[in-house]
């Protein structure tokens, strides 16, 4: 997994430069790990690690930017904001 985990961890450093790349590879584990679960619990098929980076890359093109906005915002992940962002 490391090597469709890192290069979506560089991109989403990309396209915000409040995450550093630490933080940037845990939140496309925490991405990665929401949306395959997500998908299961609603009954659908797996996809395969395809699909799951293709969502995964698409949320990062999205929503990458204001990402730590949005953890501000949200006590489950307001812990990822506090540790391990640039200034």
């Amino acid at each position: 997994m490391k090597d469709i985990f890192e290069p979506l961890a560089q991109l989403l450093t990309e396209k915000n430069k409040h995450i550093t790349f630490e933080k940037a590879l845990t939140w496309v584990e925490l991405l990665w790990e929401d949306f395959e679960s997500t998908y299961a619990k609603a009954g659908y098929e797996y996809g395969g690690p395809e699909r799951t980076e293709k969502v995964v890359r698409q949320w990062i093109e999205n929503y990458g930017p204001s990402l730590h906005e949005f953890a501000g915002n949200n006590p489950k992940y307001k812990h990822f904001l506090n540790e391990g962002t640039k200034e």
